[in-house]
């Protein structure tokens, strides 16, 4: 069996990387959906990216104690157990379930119990959620009656309200127009600094300014590991893509990258 979060080792006071995986596999239904995947990640924004089917929302899962590793090893946070790795993730999938008679408020507060938040700090850290994905103004609106856009907002909200030590978010800009993308990226920088972010994307370009580096999966596999600069550099002008980075996407994904 894969080593796993969820055992009853005590977590060290310090360690190297909050995420480290050797070797992970990760089934999706039948199929192997992420196969022989090696990463040791510590606080940064480290982008992921692949092609549909690669096995990115797989990752994520995994990496968000959804899914239980097939193979290989998983380490969150130093080996902390399965209870208390949860109260430190933010965790945002591509599609969340939420009571829609509830408000942006009542949301995230629900959130904030569920990751077992002290009571006593709960309201500020809210708050504080709420004001950092631009919604203080619809804090009391009943979630059915935002755009496809503020939900998403709000879904951030929950994520970080309690200032994850891991922060894995699974197409976190899907329905976010342009001026909301720019300041989405301001919060990952805000992030990097002490936080593990993970961000999976399709969009190439969409939060490249804000990347430590760059994963890019295919079949299951980390075909590219490195600078987004280092990944641009790799396409020509031959290559498919109306940006150096998507040239670079293109340019590994059709060389089967270079591990």
């Amino acid at each position: 069996m894969p080593r796993m979060v969820g055992t009853d080792e005590v977590a060290p006071t310090t360690y190297p990387f909050e995420i480290h995986a050797q070797g992970l596999r990760v089934r999706a239904g039948r199929r192997m959906a992420v196969d022989g995947v090696d990463l040791s990640l510590t606080s940064g924004v480290h982008g992921l990216l692949g092609p549909n089917g690669a096995g990115k929302t797989t990752l994520i899962r995994a990496l968000a104690t959804v899914l239980r590793p097939a193979g290989g090893e998983l380490d969150l946070l130093g080996g902390a157990d399965l209870r208390a790795v949860r109260r430190r993730l933010g965790y945002l999938p591509q599609e969340f379930g939420y009571y829609r008679r509830f408000t942006v408020r009542e949301f995230v507060e629900y959130m904030a119990w569920l990751k077992e938040m002290p009571k006593a700090s709960v309201p500020d850290a809210v708050q504080r959620a709420i004001e950092r994905v631009g919604l203080t103004d619809r804090a009391d609106d009943k979630l059915k009656t935002l755009s496809g856009g503020m939900v998403r907002r709000a879904g951030i909200a929950q994520a970080i309200v309690n200032d994850p030590a891991i922060l894995l978010l699974d197409e976190p800009t899907a329905g976010l127009d342009p001026a909301q993308r720019m300041q989405f990226r301001t919060l990952l920088k805000e992030f990097a600094a002490d936080t593990c972010v993970m961000v999976s994307t399709h969009l190439v370009e969409d939060v490249a300014a804000a990347w430590t580096d760059v994963l890019l999966l295919d079949a299951g596999r980390v075909v590219f590991q490195g600078a987004a600069g280092e990944l641009a550099a790799k396409g020509t002008d031959a290559d498919a893509g109306d940006s150096p980075m998507e040239r670079g996407y293109s340019a590994v994904l059709a060389s089967g990258g270079a591990r």
